[in-house]
């Protein structure tokens, strides 16, 4: 029997995330190849046109799977009755801008997306913010949708993990399918920490240690890292626009395996509200490993956390701290 189709909401959808985003969701790429959708597309006023012009572009497209288009530059008529919503809009900072000015336009922003999707959406909605900063974007979400689970807000770090991957599955010239359960910590921004403690990546001979088959322990904990926590930069230099693809492709990523389910020893990252697990303080939306059964997530626990990590560990989650800070002093 056919499966009713469920309603995503993809917000700023006509910016460049949103116009990767859509047709692979439209395609079956974040719930699957037999499973409908009706898209939910948000943009500012001034985007209208360009939001009816992608619009057009999916009507054309013909996807099977896509069941309808809401188009709408209207917060409420865009979060009505949406299952799933991807918040990709948001005030990106401008030069000469202080962190400042840019939480709050980001403040205001998810204040009112928050009140529409609790008065709006369906119930056990799922929620996963993309627009920086994220964590604490998905913070204020949280704040102003009491109501919404705090289990159902997540944000993107799925895209530094795959980062990860890639970055491992490069350097030992395997397949990146081949490689699993590195581990994003803390804030999607450059003070997160990419670690490859725990990963592992499959042989002929088994499953080993990426630490052993590496066996630099220079380039793990120096340029392995940097280059994570600074790709989104070099992107940005090398095409003179942030990622969109891979950002897209990895929002399907978070929000197929939360909805499906991650595969039998693996986990990935994701940003969710923390629970003091590996002492991190609780009240922060900070990436973990996760993995997830039932379309729930839950937190991979007792993974050895040694000295050089730890103090990654901390410095992410003071400055995920700092950031909460100055987000509540914009609601004063």
């Amino acid at each position: 029997m056919a499966k009713e189709p469920v309603r995503v909401l993809v917000t700023g959808a006509a910016g460049q995330i949103g116009y990767a985003l859509v047709p692979m969701i439209a395609r079956g790429v974040m719930l699957g190849a037999d499973q409908p959708v009706i898209l939910h597309l948000l943009d500012i006023p001034p985007a209208a046109e360009a939001l009816n012009g992608v619009k057009m572009e999916l009507v054309d497209a013909a996807f099977p799977l896509l069941k309808g288009v809401v188009a709408t530059t209207d917060v409420v008529e865009a979060c009505t009755g949406v299952n799933i919503a991807v918040m990709v809009g948001g005030f990106p900072r401008k030069e000469g801008m202080e962190r400042k000015d840019v939480m709050s336009k980001n403040v205001s922003i998810y204040k009112s997306q928050a009140s529409a999707l609790e008065k709006h959406a369906a119930a056990n909605c799922k929620v996963l913010v993309v627009a920086n900063p994220a964590n604490t974007n998905a913070l204020i979400l949280k704040e102003f949708a009491p109501s919404i689970p705090e289990k159902n807000i997540t944000c993107l770090t799925r895209l530094d993990h795959n980062r990860a991957l890639g970055q491992v599955s490069e350097r030992l010239n395997v397949q990146v399918s081949d490689v699993k359960n590195v581990i994003i910590w803390g804030n999607h921004s450059s003070s997160q920490y990419p670690d490859v403690n725990h990963a592992t990546v499959k042989t002929p001979s088994g499953e080993k240690a990426v630490r052993e088959l590496v066996a630099d322990n220079a380039w793990l904990t120096g340029e392995f890292i940097t280059t994570v926590q600074q790709r989104g930069a070099a992107i940005i230099k090398a095409r003179k626009l942030s990622s969109a693809l891979s950002a897209a492709s990895s929002a399907c990523d978070h929000i197929r395996d939360w909805v499906l389910g991650t595969p039998e020893g693996t986990w990935v990252s994701m940003g969710v509200y923390s629970d003091g697990s590996y002492n991190v303080p609780s009240g922060l939306i900070y990436s973990f490993p996760v993995i997830c059964q039932n379309g729930e997530w839950k937190i991979v626990q007792g993974l050895s956390i040694d000295e050089f990590s730890r103090k990654k560990l901390d410095a992410t989650a003071d400055e995920l701290s700092e950031e909460k800070a100055l987000a509540y002093s914009c609601l004063s």
